[in-house]
């Protein structure tokens, strides 16, 4: 890379948004300059499976790549890998890397995501603390497994059950501290968070809710257990945090752009600084499906989805981002599918019996049906997703009786 390296889109972050946005520029026909900055020193790879597959040992890195190399080369798309954008001017245009060399552009697309939130209790710092967030936190974390019969996992959302699940299959000796009343209290209602609970303690894994972290103890450098504030000592080989990201928006809230919890942007993923969007993790956007709140959406379906608006609205084409939000999680046997966002719910309808280990949980605000929770029940999920999209009014009863489809329901809404 020269110091006078110029382009006409620049992506920053080398994660899903940044590889689809770069994709959709190309097949859509953008003939400009175009180039990809990520921190990493690997290709555009997915994530989502870091937790689950990767940690398991069933796939390398190889085969996490979203495109083979050739893809990039032969779309003349440049990929500038381990470099970190530390500023960004945007009236120059141009952003400033970590090695202090600079990159202009004519617009820029920010999908540099976020990084893991940090413990900051005493211990923190100690060798066998452990995060998500890049492969190469998990092979960290793998060459530490080995000699570790006891991990605890700091964090009851989706990374930490995930995490729970795969090593408590592999015979490790896990316990789960959430700091809140049940796991998944973010993301899902109560009846989800107590199946998953009930299930996770079958397998074997010491749930705590309820329980916070005073301090990380520590012989010798490495962590040895974790000190709960009620004052019990959790033995511990390895720790394992997983309680959410900070997004990585710094350089684009030093340049003046609105946000504060991610980057504001408007329905194109605009920001409030010319010629510049951001998409993805880090961006905060007004969310039809969450009331007209401004939220994050931590998915690999947002970061897709905003992709592909910010690539259209780079090139003239304006479409508004309205994409139903979902989720999916794999802990044990049990395949979640999420569609919607439950926040803020005042209902929710239990569509079948958790003893068959497939039922959904639909969630209603005001009467509306605004998102489902699906554990294997595919069916449930793909056609739950036209009552999420519509808001569908649909009686209770109706919901809950597993022996009408959801597509039908939708059909016949008027009469629900």
């Amino acid at each position: 890379m020269t110091s006078n390296a110029c382009f006409d889109i620049l992506i920053v972050g080398g994660g899903h948004g940044g590889a689809h946005a770069a994709t959709t520029l190309r097949q859509r026909g953008f003939n400009g300059t175009l180039a990809i900055v990520g921190d990493e020193d690997v290709l555009p790879y997915e994530r989502p499976p870091l937790s689950k597959e990767y940690l398991a040992g069933q796939k390398d890195v190889t085969r996490l790549l979203i495109r083979a190399p050739s893809y990039w080369h032969n779309r003349h798309v440049e990929i500038y890998l381990g470099h970190r954008v530390g500023a960004v001017d945007p009236v120059r245009r141009t952003v400033r890397m970590d090695d202090d060399r600079t990159i202009g552009y004519g617009q820029l697309i920010w999908c540099a995501g976020g990084r893991p939130r940090r413990v900051r209790c005493p211990g923190h710092d100690l060798a066998g603390v452990h995060y998500v967030r890049s492969y190469k936190d998990v092979d960290r974390l793998l060459s530490d497994l080995g000699r570790a019969g006891r991990v605890v996992v700091i964090g009851g959302g989706y990374i930490g059950l995930e995490a729970a699940a795969v090593l408590a299959k592999t015979g490790k000796q896990v316990t789960v501290v959430e700091t809140q009343e049940r796991v998944l209290a973010r993301v899902a209602g109560c009846e989800l968070s107590r199946f998953y609970e009930e299930q996770h303690r079958a397998h074997g894994v010491d749930v705590r809710l309820h329980s916070s972290v005073d301090r990380i103890d520590g012989t010798a450098g490495r962590v040895c257990g974790v000190r709960l504030t009620s004052g019990e000592v959790l033995p511990a080989d390895v720790v394992i945090v997983g309680i959410g990201i900070v997004p990585a928006v710094e350089p684009l809230l030093a340049a003046g752009a609105r946000g504060g919890d991610g980057v504001a942007v408007d329905e194109f993923c605009r920001t409030s600084l010319p010629s510049i969007f951001a998409i993805g993790d880090c961006a905060l956007h007004v969310n039809p499906f969450a009331d007209g709140r401004e939220i994050r959406l931590e998915s690999v379906q947002n970061a897709h989805e905003m992709a592909l608006v910010s690539a259209k609205a780079a090139m003239g084409e304006e479409v508004a981002y309205r994409a139903v939000p979902w989720f999916w999680s794999n802990q044990f046997d049990l395949k979640l599918q999420t569609v919607g966002l439950s926040a803020g719910y005042d209902q929710e309808v239990l569509r079948g019996d958790p003893e068959t280990r497939s039922f959904s949980v639909v969630y209603l605000r005001r009467g509306r049906v605004i998102a489902l929770d699906c554990v294997n029940a595919v069916k449930d999920y793909v056609q739950g997703r036209a009552l999420v999209l519509h808001g569908a009014e649909v009686a209770p009863e109706r919901l809950a009786d597993v022996g009408e489809p959801l597509k039908q329901m939708l059909e016949t809404r008027g009469n629900g």
